[in-house]
């Protein structure tokens, strides 16, 4: 019954990284192409490296069918050993999850991986011995406990140790300068201060080496505490009110100890919160947000949704999909988030307050929220290097533990939250609903999402600052050519040839207008974001209504009466935020101005790109934003080619680079699943079985009958 594709006759070889070791292999393995639940398939090598599993058939060793989007690193049919998620074996046709020693070795492998694709591996035909030695490979390297410094970031950087240094006009913040700089920028620098404090991590491992903090905070206060309770500066609005975090004291202390704790924060609160002038808010977000807990079960539960074995599994989750989607509370929690940042955005904006967000590290909700506010509020954070920048800010630099939220090391589940993916959702959701806004794409965003289980960048593989320098110059560490030199993500052509990074800018990025030197000058006090453009002036008065007349006697009201409401952060936030949401989405959107998500019930919506790119069945042909920027990008390269003619005619030398845009002229024959899968085959929609009808009759829920009318393409929103 198998259509037996015939077994390769040449020698195919993996191709290897620098560091790159080949651990085991196996033969004569068939993987099956998941399509209409037959067992068509291809025969090939499957093999294991300290970096990653890869499956080599005769396409592998042929550059003729090379896709356009193509990683350098991570080819179609590779795994990093990070990407695995679970590892399931078949035997007499039930799935059982490999962990730890194997007694008995399945007969087909199934790998489920952290980018949602899943491999389905036949090992019948392979020869026992090496059905052993791969299957019990696999498990063990991608599954058991690892020590850092057996991460493949380390071989890698050893062996490829003249790299090239690629910021790429990203900030790094690992200077202080850096920090000076962004204070300059957000014209923060009047009330806040870098400072060299944490120099040789005298006062904390988890802190970076440079931060920001209130003029009036002294030294002495961030010694006191290893740096606990003291407001550390994450960016200032343009009227001045600042969004700070802090890394709160432990709630489970005896009373003289919390007593002595309160004084002192109570000390360093009035460095910030000086009425009428200065307004302050504190947001514990343990408190206001879904716990880290219900954050992991919930993405957990999503994540099951789009692990699709076959065709059969598709159409039997289509009938109940907006129920399934319901149940998992994924999309909810993306709302309260987006929800949250609307509220810190009104308290910056519109009541001139600041906003202190409190968590008890700072390194996991804080940078959600601190990111995303800045995202909605500064045009600069919507530009791909101050897109980057940011992260590396809040995220990086900022200690979020990568490392131990990732379970990069596989050290503990426990730990493990897909906190930055929540905020590339969530950022997502922005970008779709308001594409010309942003300088970077959807794609851009779904392969930074993929990027974090790529070992040969540090970016996403160090709990802090410290640990990263610690690992960088350790004495036990330094190669020949002296300290590590590690590779940043943000160098994208070390993975991406330049035909494909024009995927992930936006052809349609509203450009900021620049303003002329006369007009400069009197600007410059003001924020960036002032300079609107003409055609969204009216949108404008709402940000800038201190200024103006009509609108004073509504801010006195609000600094007035309301903030004392405001202050004491509640599950449902007072009238003042559904009327600041309905007043400015009632006006003309400023795409260099403040942007505030739409979050009421459908408005929120599944990343179709992330979540749906290797399913086949929920494919557009023809359709989706891939064939709409396809359109856009065969325009951009004829009003280019038009541009050199003109150039050549004034004999005007100007070089212009046509060719990085790639040529995508049979854009109606994409597929909404490109640029990721090639286009796929027509998936037809099976009868339904009996006993699915006969568990729909049985429901009594009218609401989950009627998701059975839904048609399939309903998915895709």
């Amino acid at each position: 019954e198998i259509h037996i594709k015939e077994p390769i006759e040449k020698e195919v070889n993996p191709r290897l990284l620098p560091g790159e070791l080949l651990l085991c292999e196996a033969n004569m393995v068939y993987k099956y192409i998941q399509e209409d639940g037959s067992s068509r398939g291809t025969y090939g090598k499957l093999v294991c490296t300290n970096f990653k599993i890869a499956f080599l058939d005769d396409h592998s060793a042929s550059d003729d069918n090379e896709p356009q989007f193509k990683n350098k690193i991570v080819g179609e049919n590779d795994i990093t050993l990070q990407c695995v998620d679970q590892i399931y074996g078949v035997y007499d046709e039930k799935k059982k999850l490999l962990t730890g020693q194997l007694r008995k070795y399945p007969e087909t492998l199934i790998i489920y991986c952290k980018d949602l694709r899943v491999f389905n591996f036949c090992l019948r035909y392979t020869k026992e011995e090496e059905v052993k030695r791969i299957v019990s490979g696999i498990v063990h390297h991608s599954q058991t406990p690892r020590l850092l410094k057996r991460l493949f970031l380390f071989s890698y950087a050893s062996a490829a140790p003249n790299n090239t240094d690629g910021r790429n006009q990203t900030v790094m913040f690992d200077t202080l300068e850096d920090w000076r700089d962004e204070l300059e920028r957000t014209k923060g620098n009047v009330k806040y201060k870098a400072v060299t404090t944490n120099e040789g991590y005298r006062v904390s491992e988890k802190l970076p080496l440079y931060f920001v903090v209130p003029i009036c905070v002294s030294e002495e206060s961030i010694l006191k505490y290893e740096g606990r309770g003291i407001p550390i500066w994450c960016w200032s609005c343009h009227n001045g009110a600042a969004l700070l975090k802090m890394s709160a004291f432990p709630k489970d202390q005896d009373d003289s100890t919390s007593q002595t704790h309160k004084a002192f924060l109570d000390g360093i609160y009035k460095t910030i919160s000086k009425p009428p002038y200065e307004l302050l808010k504190t947001d514990d977000l343990s408190s206001s947000l879904p716990s880290l807990q219900d954050i992991q079960t919930a993405y957990t539960r999503f994540k099951q949704l789009f692990l699709i074995d076959n065709s059969a599994d598709f159409w039997a989750t289509d009938v109940k999909w907006f129920s399934l989607l319901e149940s998992t509370n994924w999309l909810e929690i993306i709302r309260r988030v987006l929800k949250k940042a609307i509220e810190v955005a009104e308290c910056l904006e519109r009541q001139h307050t600041n906003v202190l967000l409190i968590e008890e590290s700072a390194t996991d909700l804080c940078c959600v929220i601190s990111s995303l506010v800045q995202v909605m509020m500064d045009s600069h954070s919507r530009t791909k290097s101050g897109f980057q920048s940011l992260i590396q800010k809040e995220w990086v630099i900022g200690g979020h533990g990568f490392l131990d939220r990732c379970n990069h090391l596989h050290k503990s589940d426990k730990e493990e939250v897909p906190l930055f993916l929540l905020l590339l959702n969530c950022v997502w959701q922005l970008v779709q609903q308001y594409p010309p806004a942003f300088e970077f794409t959807e794609t851009y965003l779904t392969v930074l999402s993929d990027s974090l289980y790529v070992p040969i960048f540090s970016t996403f593989f160090f709990n802090s600052q410290h640990q990263k320098d610690t690992s960088t110059s350790g004495e036990s560490l330094k190669t020949q050519s002296g300290p590590f030199r590690f590779l940043t993500v943000w160098d994208w052509s070390v993975q991406f040839d330049p035909k494909a990074l024009a995927f992930l800018n936006n052809p349609l990025y509203a450009e900021k207008p620049k303003p002329d030197k006369s007009q400069r000058k009197t600007a410059r006090f003001k924020h960036q974001r002032q300079l609107s453009l003409p055609l969204t002036a009216t949108k404008s008065s709402t940000k800038r209504g201190f200024f103006r007349e009509e609108t004073d006697h509504l801010i006195k009201n609000i600094l007035g009466k309301r903030i004392g409401k405001f202050i004491n952060s509640s599950d449902e936030p007072p009238n003042s935020f559904r009327e600041f949401y309905d007043s400015w989405h009632s006006k003309p959107v400023d795409y260099h101005g403040l942007l505030l998500p739409r979050i009421d019930g459908p408005e929120i919506k599944v990343w179709a790109q992330r979540y749906l790119r290797w399913i086949p069945e929920a494919q557009l042909h023809g359709g989706g934003t891939i064939a709409t920027t396809a359109k856009i990008l065969d325009l951009m390269e004829e009003v280019q080619s038009l541009q050199v003619k003109m150039d050549e005619e004034h004999s005007q030398a100007i070089s212009v680079g046509v060719h990085s845009v790639p040529l995508l002229r049979n854009s109606a024959r994409l597929s909404s699943l490109f640029p990721f899968a090639l286009l796929q085959r027509q998936s037809i929609k099976p009868a339904l079985p009996t006993s699915t009808w006969k568990d729909l009759e049985d429901e009594d829920d009218l609401v989950k009958r009627d998701d059975e009318f839904v048609d399939p393409s309903g998915d895709i929103s």
